[in-house]
C-alpha cells in the first residue's frame, strides 16, 4: 500500500471518527489497556529483540533509556490509556455563543484536526500515548516510530488494532503504522491528507521535519531546561529539586542541562550540588565565577549552555541577579521548562512572567512537564509553539473549533446600504 493510500484511508477514518460518541470511543479505549496488560509477555520479548539489535548498533545511551520496557511500563501504559478514557470528551464542546441578530445565532464547536503524522524515535510507550490521545479526541494517526523500536512497536500496533476491531463502529484505519524512512518523506507530501505532524525526537530529527513539509508541525526541537536558585532560595529544596531534575530520567527532554546559581547563595550551595551530583557520577562544567568556588568544575565553553545533554552532564552558571538569570535562560533555554527555587514569591512571579518557556516553575522538578502529571491523561508531545497548543499537548492541543451559524433566511444584503439591518452582536 502506497503512503497515499494509507493517507486517504486515515482521512476517510477520521471523518468517522470525528462524530462518534463519547461511550463508543471510551470503550476501545478500555479494551487497548485490557489487551497490553494481558500479552505483556509478546510485548517485552519484542523488546528484547529491540534492546540487542540497539547494543549491537551502538545506539545512543539516551535512546537505549527510552527504548527499554518492563513489567511496569506496561502497566503504565495501560492506566495511561484508562486515564484518557475517563478525561471529558473534548469534542463538540461549545465555547462560545453569539445572537448576530434576531433567529441568527453563531456557535464557536470544538472537532477533531483530522489525520495525524506521529513521528517518533525510541520510545514504544509513546505508541498507545498517540493512540489513545488521537482515538479520544476524534483523530486517525498514522505512526512511524524508529527503526530501534520496530519490533516493540509492530506488537503493540497490532495489539492496538486488534482492540479497535472488537468495538463495531470504530474504523480500523483509526491507527496506523509505517516502517520505513522514505514513507516518513512521503508522509511529509501529504499535506491534502494530513492535517498536522508531531516529531518526538532530536533536535536534528525534529528540525528536519520543519523544513521539510507543507503540513504544519507541533513539537519541539531542543529541551534545554534550567533551574535557577535564587538568593532567598532553601537550600534543602534546591538540592532536592536540583537532583530530582537532572537525575530522576536524565534522557528525558524535559531534565535539566543548566544549572543557574544566585552569586550570594553559591559558595553555600555548589560544594552541595558538586558532591551529591559526583556521587551519581554526572559530569560537571562551570562558568568562570562557579570554578573560583569549585575548581574541580569542569570549563563551560559557550557553546556549553546551548547543548541538550540527555544524559549524566551538566552545565553551572553562576549569575548575579535575578534579571541575568532570566536573560541568560531566554538566550539559551529551548522554550520548554525552566524553575525558580526560592521563598520570595515576587522573585517567584518575576520569573515566571519573565522567562518565555511553554512550562515555567517555582519550587518544583523541571520533571513535572509532562502530559500525565499535568491530569492530561498523557501526552502526544511537547510543543514549544506559541500557535494553538503549547507544553504538554494533551486532549485539548488535538482539537480546533469550528463555527456553526443557524438562520432563518437571513442574507447579508439585508445588513447593507440604506435601511440596512443592524446586528445585535449578543453573547449568548
Amino acid at each position: 500500500m502506497t503512503l497515499t493510500e494509507i493517507a486517504q484511508k486515515a482521512n476517510s477514518a477520521a471523518l468517522i471518527l470525528a462524530h462518534l460518541s463519547t461511550d463508543k470511543k471510551n470503550q476501545a479505549l478500555n479494551e487497548m489497556a485490557r489487551i497490553l496488560e494481558e500479552n505483556c509477555e509478546s510485548i517485552l520479548s519484542a523488546n528484547k529483540k529491540d534492546l540487542e539489535f540497539a547494543e549491537n548498533a551502538e545506539i545512543a545511551k539516551p535512546l537505549i533509556a527510552r527504548l527499554a520496557l518492563n513489567e511496569d511500563k506496561i502497566r503504565g501504559m495501560a492506566q495511561g490509556i484508562r486515564s484518557v478514557a475517563a478525561l471529558p470528551d473534548p469534542v463538540g464542546v461549545k465555547q462560545k455563543s453569539m445572537e448576530l441578530d434576531e433567529n441568527l445565532t453563531l456557535h464557536r464547536v470544538s472537532c477533531p484536526i483530522g489525520v495525524i503524522g506521529a513521528i517518533f524515535e525510541s520510545r514504544p510507550d509513546a505508541v498507545p500515548q498517540i493512540s489513545s490521545l488521537c482515538l479520544k479526541s476524534g483523530n486517525a494517526v498514522i505512526l512511524k516510530g524508529g527503526r530501534e523500536a520496530q519490533n516493540s512497536n509492530k506488537v503493540i500496533v497490532n495489539l492496538l488494532t486488534d482492540a479497535i476491531k472488537k468495538v463495531p463502529g470504530i474504523p480500523e484505519a483509526a491507527v496506523q503504522m509505517i516502517e520505513t524512512r522514505s514513507e516518513v518523506n512521503d508522509m511529509l507530501k501529504e499535506e491534502k491528507y494530513i492535517n498536522l505532524v508531531v516529531p518526538r525526537g532530536s533536535n536534528d530529527f525534529v528540525r528536519y521535519i520543519q523544513e521539510n513539509t507543507k503540513i504544519p508541525v507541533l513539537g519541539h526541537s531542543e529541551g534545554i531546561c534550567h533551574n535557577y536558585i535564587d538568593r532567598e532560595a532553601d537550600l534543602e529544596k534546591a538540592l532536592r529539586i536540583a537532583l530530582d531534575s537532572k537525575l530522576q530520567y536524565p534522557a528525558a527532554c524535559n531534565a535539566m542541562e543548566n544549572l543557574v546559581v544566585h552569586q550570594d547563595i553559591a559558595s553555600q550551595i555548589i560544594p552541595q550540588l558538586v558532591t551529591k551530583f559526583g556521587e551519581k557520577g554526572v559530569l560537571l562544567m562551570g562558568c568562570e565565577k562557579s570554578r573560583e568556588i569549585d575548581p574541580g568544575l569542569a570549563v563551560a565553553s559557550e557553546k556549553e549552555w546551548d547543548e541538550e545533554y540527555n544524559d549524566l552532564k551538566l552545565s553551572i552558571k553562576t549569575v548575579e541577579n535575578l534579571d541575568e538569570a532570566v536573560s541568560f535562560i531566554n538566550e539559551h533555554g529551548s522554550g520548554h521548562t525552566d524553575t525558580i527555587i526560592t521563598e520570595n514569591s515576587e522573585s517567584a512571579e518575576k520569573f515566571m512572567n519573565g522567562v518565555n518557556s511553554a512550562s515555567v516553575m517555582c519550587n518544583a522538578s523541571t520533571r513535572f512537564a509532562d502530559g500525565f502529571r499535568y491530569g492530561l491523561g498523557a501526552e502526544i508531545g511537547i510543543s514549544t509553539n506559541k500557535t494553538h497548543a503549547r507544553g504538554p499537548v494533551g486532549l485539548e492541543g488535538l482539537v480546533i473549533y469550528k463555527y456553526r451559524v443557524y438562520g432563518n433566511g437571513q442574507i447579508v444584503g439585508d445588513y447593507s446600504g440604506e435601511n440596512a439591518r443592524s446586528f445585535t452582536h449578543k453573547p449568548l
